[in-house]
């Protein structure tokens, strides 16, 4: 007779499965994440695998791992350090040991702890059998072998049965957790639907992994974590690469303009490519483009034929893109150009996080060259920002750099689903009258006219050499050169009128503000919520719009005593602050290619508040 197990209530969680490369970890993170969200959870996720296609197998290097956050509160990041390790061999121990909270639980896949991998991780003894890992709940689990036994009538060879090793893992940490299957069924039968011997080796080797956790004597505790309460309404879990290509192909159908992106594949930007692509049915075109610069001058074509046009690049793409960018603020066409920021420079860490692309997406081209400048916040936010973005550079017949970062980019939350009707329209205005017409004529907003090529009546001619003001013609004249340079640099300062007032979180003035943008909220956002618990009194703002920046921000920085900038790069927002409002500021800059941790920003925060004196 088994033993009842006791069903523990936890408010959140912090899970990190980890294992080598080819052992499934993002699949099974994204899985448990997805079946997380269906259950009602609020959850956050971080991805982390190895740059290499073919990392060394067994080593430190070559492990692949999959954080995710969930609980029945608001949950803005995805945890600081696993309460729970998976680890399907020696090497995700040696790399994540350091990282797990005292006595976090280990299931170490017990299989794969022979002489070879320990070797390859660098173990002189097993650490399931020494003392090294005293402090930790470390529970011994043959999950290959068992994967083995279960599927040992199906007809699948042994290395295809190994590969179902991590749906055992996926099982048994559903039981764990009290989350059902029945998502992860439906999307092995949806995945694997010309392939029958698949679905029933991987259902197998599920119901495996969830039987195991119920019969076996090894596990007494089993948690439950209750939905968190969320506002009504359709949800899905969604990542930040997911959720941009779907901002922009809002934008394209509030705004009534076909899609074009033109892009070259680069990490972690790919997937917006990827994603797009499968919207066919929208009138989405997607072009691969040879490299970089045919990525962002095949959508300023697209742009001037009167396309919804965007690129989509990271750090190193950018710098490509530069000299095309330019040439998109001179002819002053509507290009949205997305930057999924990753460590650099040059190559750099490529599935790592950073934000220190800031400074160049500011200032990283020849002349004059002034463009708009966006941050989303979350995943979720990049949905709304890929809207905004497109509406700023319609409005404004201006490049916009929208920047998004590789945490919030494949990381992934729950997003409400907004009805189309929910969403603002996106005006446009092609000019179809001839009469008075010249291609740099300007309305209010100092934006020129949009003319579809062929347009009778309306043909001219743009391109990269200075133009003449309202004729457009080719100029070499100097006072005609500083008036367009100045009137560029003014249409962008106009857009001010057009964005939010920067908002603060908490009182209205006092000894500290937090001042974040890009992908930093979370952690910030958490952090400042933990300090306050504790008594102290701290405010929060967090910057969207860059370029230019809210009309108040300068109101709201002066009626504090103190601004404190977490960021992850050595100081580019501090700079931008310190020169454009003479403010001094306390820089926070930790760039270790990771996501900051809540617990740093909240000794930092209670640090530069003196401690006990902020209370």
């Amino acid at each position: 007779m088994v033993k009842e197990k006791e069903l523990k209530n936890l408010e959140e969680v912090t899970i990190r499965f980890a294992g080598d490369s080819g052992d499934g970890m993002q699949l099974t993170g994204s899985q448990f994440s997805d079946t997380t969200a269906f259950a009602g959870n609020d959850l956050s996720t971080l991805p982390d695998y190895p740059a290499e296609i073919r990392a060394p197998s067994g080593t430190v290097y070559g492990v692949s791992g999959f954080q995710l956050h969930f609980g029945s509160k608001d949950v803005h990041t995805p945890g600081d350090r696993p309460d729970i390790l998976v680890a399907m061999n020696p090497a995700a121990i040696k790399k994540n040991q350091s990282e797990l909270k005292p006595g976090a639980i280990i299931i170490a896949n017990s299989d794969a702890f022979d002489k070879k991998n320990l070797q390859l991780a660098g173990y002189e003894e097993n650490p399931l059998e020494d003392k090294s890992l005293e402090g930790f709940q470390v529970f011994s689990v043959p999950i290959t072998s068992l994967t083995f036994s279960a599927l040992e009538e199906t007809a699948l060879g042994n290395k295809d049965k190994a590969r179902c090793k991590n749906f055992f893992a996926l099982g048994l940490m559903y039981w764990l957790y009290n989350k059902p299957l029945e998502q992860t069924l439906d999307w092995i039968k949806a995945k694997f639907k010309n392939q029958p011997e698949f679905i029933d080796a991987n259902e197998k080797a599920l119901k495996a992994g969830y039987n195991f956790g119920e019969i076996t004597e090894v596990f007494t505790t089993r948690y439950n974590i209750e939905p968190a309460t969320l506002q009504p309404g359709i949800y899905r879990s969604i990542s930040g690469n997911e959720a941009t290509a779907l901002g922009f192909l809002a934008a394209s159908v509030k705004s009534k303009l076909p899609l074009f992106l033109g892009s070259y594949p680069i990490t972690p930007a790919s997937e917006i490519l990827q994603y797009l692509s499968y919207y066919k049915n929208f009138g989405v075109k997607t072009f691969q483009a040879e490299d970089e610069i045919a990525g962002v001058t095949s959508a300023i074509g697209a742009a001037f034929a009167g396309y919804l046009a965007i690129t989509n690049t990271s750090g190193p793409g950018l710098s490509l893109k530069t000299e095309g960018i330019g040439l998109a603020v001179m002819t002053e066409l509507p290009v949205v150009i997305i930057n999924v920021q990753r460590g650099g420079p040059s190559t750099g860490l490529p599935t790592k996080t950073e934000q220190a692309d800031l400074l160049q997406a500011l200032y990283g081209r020849n002349g004059e060259a002034p463009v708009a400048v966006l941050a989303a916040s979350s995943p979720t936010d990049c949905f709304y920002m890929a809207l905004e973005a497109s509406r700023i550079a319609i409005k404004y017949m201006t490049p916009v750099i929208l920047l998004t970062d590789g945490y919030i980019a494949n990381g992934s939350e729950p997003w409400k689903i907004p009805h189309v009707n929910e969403l603002p329209d996106i005006p446009v205005k092609f000019r179809t009258d001839p009469e008075g017409f010249f291609p740099y004529l300007r309305d209010e907003n100092l934006s020129r006219p949009w003319v579809k090529p062929g347009t009778e009546g309306l043909e001219h001619r743009i391109g990269g050499l200075e133009k003449a003001n309202i004729t457009g013609n080719v100029s070499y004249d100097p006072d005609n050169h500083d008036e367009m340079i100045k009137l560029r640099a003014k249409k962008i300062k106009n857009i001010v009128n057009d964005i939010p007032d920067l908002e603060v979180d908490g009182e209205f003035n006092g000894e500290l503000l937090v001042l974040g943008w890009g992908g930093t909220y979370g952690a910030i956002t958490e952090a400042v919520m933990n300090v306050r618990k504790g008594g102290y009194k701290v405010s929060q703002a967090h910057l969207k719009y860059l370029n230019p920046l809210p009309k108040n921000t300068r109101e709201v920085l002066k009626r504090f005593d103190k601004i404190l900038i977490p960021e992850i790069n050595l100081g580019q927002l501090s700079k931008l602050i310190k020169s454009e409002f003479m403010i001094p500021v306390i820089q926070f800059n930790v760039v270790r290619g990771l996501p900051f941790r809540t617990t740093d920003i909240e000794i930092k925060i209670i640090d530069s508040i003196g401690g006990s004196n902020g209370r």
